[in-house]
């Protein structure tokens, strides 16, 4: 396991070299990595690598979701919290609900598995989205609107929406007697739970740092250490019925230190950066290792269209979310395109179905054309997403002179 991830850090600073020097994302070389390394093509990682590879994409997540709650300014969500709660649920519905009614006519599915392959695939990626949307939030790019803000904290109830109602029609496949009523109205309970949870935490880390007063890095590791047994916590819920949404909880816990002690939540946030550059090498070379090609590509052109027309209809839901903003017509693109790439849900979720399936004693047909076309959502909308994000970002977003000093400096030092 260890030569694996040495390898993986040398050669994912080699490939986000090369591909900054290309202009384009660095991501993309490490996912590409990621792909070529995995099991499925020249098959050089080690077995202990692959086998913890679940719990190393979710620590390097977790690192990057508490980087987007220190980013989130409670007076630039006050200007955008209508946008972003329509945007967390929207696009996402037309999207699924798209692929629920066309899928029949695609592929080899019933309108329920549609519906379930729909769900997975409307989930965005945090793994994509936040690292961009904290790259423009540094450079102060769309900052006067607070576009890339918007973005992030939409983007996080959206997984949580799509995850939930997926879930909901696998019960109904599987025979489930679960209360439908009940399931939908986890989506609201599980978002108020995990927000409430981690503005509790907050609250409570800052009285511990307040009057331990333990330097900047060790605050770091204990918030990382609160954040991984959230998680956790969301998994024990889970198994008596309770709704939790563990990676709002995590968000939440450095928007409160942003909050309420501006300095220590930079100070924490510089810290992260520096972490983030090991976490998102992981990240992103397991998330690539998670992708079989030849699996993606074995639904053909079909499957591929269903992610055209599910894109289209998210793109829709996006502009009708936007109605009544302040934006204009490219920052609207900008939003359009920041909510295509597709990667971290799928990768987790894609194979449930057909596991579930297999639990079931049911044909697991539909299970393997769900999987493949899961796995072509990442290989066909993560690369094209993140080449979108940057292009349309630098070009679309003004750039605000007016920036927080202390925040600036923090970035500064976490590079």
């Amino acid at each position: 396991m260890a030569v694996s991830i040495a390898e993986m850090i040398l050669l994912g600073l080699l490939v986000d070299w090369v591909f900054r020097k290309l202009r384009l994302p660095g991501l993309l070389g490490m996912l590409l990595l990621g792909v070529l390394f995995g099991p499925y093509v020249l098959d050089l990682l080690e077995p202990g690598f692959l086998a913890a590879s679940s719990d190393l994409r979710m620590i390097a997540l977790i690192i990057i979701l508490l980087r987007a709650g220190f980013e989130l300014s409670r007076d630039v969500l006050n200007r955008v919290g209508v946008q972003a709660l329509l945007m967390s649920f929207v696009p996402g519905m037309l999207e699924g609900g798209t692929i629920a009614l066309l899928g029949p006519r695609f592929l080899p599915l019933t309108h329920l598995e549609s519906a379930m392959l729909g769900f997975i695939v409307a989930a965005v990626s945090p793994a994509v989205v936040v690292p961009m949307m904290i790259h423009f939030i540094e450079r102060r790019m769309g900052a006067k609107k607070g576009i890339p803000t918007m973005i992030l904290a939409a983007a996080s109830l959206d997984d949580v929406v799509a995850i939930v109602i997926f879930s909901v029609f696998l019960g109904f496949y599987t025979g489930s007697s679960e209360n439908v009523l009940v399931k939908f109205a986890g989506i609201p309970l599980s978002i108020i739970a995990g927000i409430g949870a981690g503005l509790l935490i907050g609250w409570l880390l800052l009285r511990l740092f307040e009057k331990f007063n333990p330097r900047a890095t060790k605050r770091t590791m204990i918030v990382i250490g609160v954040s991984i047994l959230l998680v956790r916590f969301e998994h024990l819920l889970a198994g008596v019925g309770l709704p939790f949404a563990a990676l709002l909880a995590v968000m939440a816990t450095g928007f409160i230190i942003l909050e309420k002690r501006e300095h220590m939540a930079h100070e924490i946030s510089s810290k992260l950066g520096k972490l983030w550059v090991f976490a998102s090498i992981m990240l992103f070379t397991l998330v690539g290792a998670q992708v079989d090609v030849s699996l993606a590509w074995s639904t053909g052109l079909a499957g591929l269209a269903l992610i055209v027309c599910g894109l289209i209809a998210r793109s829709m839901g996006v502009m009708l979310s936007l109605i009544g903003s302040p934006l204009n017509g490219p920052e609207r693109l900008f939003a359009v395109v920041s909510y295509w790439p597709k990667a971290t849900v799928q990768a987790a979720m894609g194979a449930v179905p057909l596991m579930a399936m297999k639990k079931a004693g049911m044909q697991t047909a539909a299970g393997e054309v769900i999987l493949a076309v899961s796995v072509l959502s990442i290989v066909f909308t993560a690369p094209l997403g993140a080449l979108a994000i940057k292009w349309v970002g630098e070009r679309a977003l003004a750039s605000d002179p007016g920036a927080d000093r202390a925040a600036l400096d923090a970035v500064s030092d976490s590079r």
